[in-house]
């Protein structure tokens, strides 16, 4: 039995809140009449997962069974989402290691021997053979890695890109060869929340720049609202686009996998139960943990929470053609994570914790920081924002300066160049974008290192112009001011203080919302 996502209203008998704030958390006193969100709780799991994939493989929608799809002699691709889906990282064995098994079955039983295993980064830095290793599994990794049948996409490989038209917008739609040059394409999905899968698993995870640039810009971004709702989203509007065009060249199988809320395992899972729900134990647990990484080391603190893998369970499977399987996933991921709110308020409040989808196995620097919050969290709604236009948000981040080279090269000069010219999303692009995208030696960095496209943190940016569109005011608790400075932010050391900055754009007694994740909660507000 499981409960919806709650709506709690602050009262005296109310106990201090948990609020992430990156490789911590503190315990935060709101203000009496504050509105707090919680995620909901997890719903039932698949019961044999092994035999969920084999039925979703044999009864697709919309589609032939996968073996009546392939034939000896053919050339077959699968592809799967890279390391940031999920968050934070699932034990093994990965979900998308069992799936690949059992069509890997199928293909020999099949005689099909010209197989080759893509992860879809589009211009996500390259995985290493570790976290390849974990995400296909042993096996699948021994057999094919070797050979350089299992590889990761390079969206700057021009001699490995295939160029398949325009669509009726004009837009470009380049993807990697050989998945638009195979007889069957197969995508295996993590659908972590309602954005991702659909058309844009192909059309973005395997395209180039030349492809991304034209959904992933200010101008589209600011327009987007919530990218949570791919029907009301010009990003997923222009992915939809290409998705339907790549389906007349190349036969897309999807197969699209939802988790459930089991993002903290032990000893953390008690930063998943409700506070008045604690127990003694849970309460000396919460603050150990606390006083612990308030004097741990900050590599020390990194291990600890990098290091965590999530025991999630398998909510769903749904094989077939693109579109009837997506619907039938975001249902799923709706179910698990939506919850009903009444209304918009003055002020909005989101700690922000210290994984991100791009920052797995590295550190969050502000650019991400702004990210995680004004984009992913504030963007998690359903109709219209948690608060109103004009208002205020109140984030929990430390915005550490401390930059990873190695992951993100381009992001210092964008933080140290780019902001302190504009903050401004739609100057940047045009301005500085070209420059970044094709400057040789982050074109080298991405190809042959570990590092994110010379690009990619003017789309960590574009992804917050829609809640610097909307927002009155935007200020950091606990952030660094140089670093909030630099975005264009204000910054706080108290919530207390945070209020007080933010009445001379609410007023003296506004209404305040705390959106208490993760786990991933998507506000549906009326």
């Amino acid at each position: 039995m499981t409960r919806p996502g709650f709506v709690l209203e602050v009262d005296d008998r109310t106990p201090p809140l948990l609020v992430h704030e990156g490789l911590g958390f503190r315990l935060e006193e709101f203000p009496q009449g504050t509105r707090v969100i919680y995620p909901p709780e997890s719903l039932p799991t698949v019961p044999d997962v092994e035999e969920a994939i084999r039925e979703s493989l044999e009864n697709p929608v919309d589609s032939e069974p996968l073996r009546e799809l392939m034939f000896p002699g053919m050339r077959l691709t699968i592809a799967f989402d890279d390391l940031s889906l999920p968050l934070p990282t699932m034990k093994a064995p990965d979900i998308r290691g069992r799936i690949i098994e059992q069509v890997l079955t199928i293909a020999a039983e099949k005689g099909v021997d010209d197989v080759e295993i893509i992860a879809a980064l589009a211009l996500h830095r390259r995985m290493t053979d570790a976290e390849m290793r974990h995400i296909v599994g042993e096996r699948v990794f021994r057999s094919f890695a070797p050979s350089g049948k299992l590889y990761n996409h390079d969206a700057e490989d021009r001699s490995n890109l295939e160029h398949m038209g325009q669509t009726e917008k004009g837009e470009d739609v380049e993807i990697n060869k050989r998945a638009a040059t195979s007889d069957l394409l197969i995508y295996v999905n993590v659908n972590l929340v309602a954005m991702d899968g659909g058309h844009k698993s192909v059309g973005i995870g395997l395209a180039s720049y030349k492809s991304i640039k034209h959904h992933h810009n200010a101008k589209t971004m600011v327009h987007s609202r919530s990218f949570m709702d791919h029907k009301h989203s010009e990003m997923h509007s222009s992915a939809w686009r290409m998705g339907r065009l790549i389906g007349e060249h190349v036969k897309v199988f999807q197969i699209e996998t939802t988790l459930d809320n089991e993002v903290f395992g032990k000893p953390y899972d008690t930063l998943l139960k409700r506070e008045w729900e604690w127990s003694l134990r849970d309460q000396a647990t919460v603050l150990g943990l606390r006083r612990g990484l308030a004097v741990a080391p900050q590599k020390m603190r990194h291990k600890m929470f990098h290091d965590l893998r999530s025991n999630y369970g398998l909510t769903g499977i749904t094989a077939g053609a693109v579109e009837p399987v997506h619907e039938l996933t975001v249902q799923r991921v709706h179910q698990q994570q939506r919850v009903k709110v009444e209304g918009q308020s003055d002020v909005m409040v989101m700690g922000v914790p210290y994984l991100g989808p791009y920052n797995v196995n590295s550190t969050m620097n502000p650019i991400l920081a702004a990210c995680m919050g004004l984009g992913y969290y504030f963007n998690s709604y359903l109709r219209q924002p948690v608060v109103r236009e004009g208002g205020v948000a109140i984030l929990y981040h430390p915005l550490d300066e401390g930059f990873n080279t190695l992951t993100h090269p381009s992001y210092v000069d964008f933080y140290e160049e780019v902001l302190a010219d504009t903050t401004d999303p739609a100057l940047i692009g045009p301005k500085f974008e070209e420059q970044f995208a094709t400057d040789p030696w982050y074109v080298h960095l991405y190809r042959t290192s570990n590092a994110y496209h010379g690009v990619h943190p003017f789309y960590m940016w574009y992804w917050i112009a829609h809640a610097l569109d909307h927002l009155g005011d935007v200020i950091w608790v606990g952030g660094n001011p140089k670093a909030a400075a630099r975005m264009g932010f204000r910054s706080a050391s108290t919530l207390r203080d945070a209020l007080e900055m933010a009445s001379s754009t609410v007023g003296p007694s506004p209404s305040i919302t705390y959106l208490r994740n993760p786990p991933h909660l998507l506000a549906d507000v009326r």
